[in-house]
C-alpha cells in the first residue's frame, strides 16, 4: 500500500483527501494507494505524526514555510518562492520539497486571461494578502511580466498598500485582482475584502484562491459588474495532479 497525505493545522474538510479518494476509485487504485489527513500543530511533530511508510504528502496552512528546515532538498522554483506545499519522500526517508501552487495558479490564470485584449505585460494587478499563498502568486505574475502591488492591512511603501489607500482610480487601473486571503471562506461567506467595488467593471479579472464557496462575496461583486471571475477550484485540481506526478516520477 502506497500512503500519501496532507499535513496542516487545523484540518477540517480537505479537498485533497476527497480528490485523491475519488481518483484512486476511478483508476482502480483503492487497494494500492491511500490518502489521509495528518493534523500537525507544530512542525517539530512531523516525523512522529507521519507513518514510516509515507511516500509523499501535501502541506497546507500554517506549515508551507515552517517545513523548509526539515527538507533535504528543495526544488529551485520552490526555493525562489520560499514556500513548499508538496513533499516527495525518498527511499532513505529524506524529504524533497516542491511548490505545486505555482503550476496550478499559472495554468489556471493563463486560461482565464486568454480573453485579455493585449499583451499581459500591459496588465496591472492587485494581490490581496501577503501570506504563503501570495508568494506563489507573486512568482507567477513576475514570470508573466504582470506588474503588481500587494495589499495588506498595513502599508509598506509603494509596493504594499493598505486597504484604506485603495482609491477608485487605483482599482480602475489595476484590472487583475487576486484574493489570497481567507476572507469569504466558508462559513464566513459574507466577508469580502474592503475594496471600492464601484470601479470594477467589464475590463476586470477577479481571481479568488478560495474554492469553498465557489462564488465568494468578492467574486459575486465582480460578476455583478461584468468582470471575469474565477475561484480556486481549478488551481487545486491542477496542483493535486502535479503532486501526483511528482510522487510518481
Amino acid at each position: 500500500m502506497k500512503r500519501y497525505g496532507l499535513i496542516g493545522f487545523p484540518l477540517g474538510h480537505s479537498f485533497s483527501a476527497g480528490y485523491f479518494a475519488a481518483k484512486f476509485a476511478a483508476e482502480g487504485l483503492q487497494g494500492e494507494c491511500a490518502y489521509e489527513n495528518f493534523p500537525v500543530e507544530r512542525i517539530e511533530e512531523l516525523r512522529r505524526v507521519l507513518p514510516e511508510d509515507i511516500c509523499g504528502f501535501n502541506i497546507t496552512i500554517p506549515h508551507k514555510q515552517h517545513v523548509l528546515p526539515l527538507l533535504a532538498e528543495i526544488d529551485p522554483e520552490a526555493r525562489e518562492v520560499g514556500a513548499v506545499n508538496c513533499v516527495r519522500v525518498g527511499a532513505d526517508g529524506s524529504f524533497r520539497g516542491y511548490n505545486t501552487d505555482v503550476y496550478g495558479f499559472e495554468m489556471s490564470l493563463r486560461e482565464m486571461l486568454r480573453t485579455f485584449p493585449g499583451e499581459l505585460s500591459s496588465l496591472k494587478a492587485l494581490v490581496l494578502g501577503t501570506g504563503g499563498a501570495a508568494q506563489a502568486v507573486h512568482y507567477v505574475l513576475n514570470k508573466l511580466g504582470i506588474a503588481y502591488v500587494e495589499v495588506s492591512r498595513t502599508a509598506a511603501g509603494a509596493a504594499r498598500l493598505a486597504y484604506e489607500q485603495l482609491t477608485p482610480e487605483i482599482v480602475a487601473e489595476h484590472r487583475l485582482i487576486v484574493n489570497t486571503t481567507p476572507l469569504g471562506m466558508y462559513p464566513n461567506q459574507d466577508a469580502r475584502p474592503a475594496l471600492p467595488y464601484e470601479r470594477i467593471g467589464a475590463g476586470h479579472y477577479l481571481y479568488d484562491l478560495i474554492y469553498n464557496p465557489a462564488e465568494t462575496a468578492f467574486l459575486r461583486e465582480g460578476r455583478r459588474r461584468g468582470a471575469w471571475v474565477k475561484c480556486g477550484l481549478e488551481m487545486l485540481v491542477l496542483q493535486a495532479e502535479r503532486s501526483w506526478e511528482i510522487w510518481n516520477e
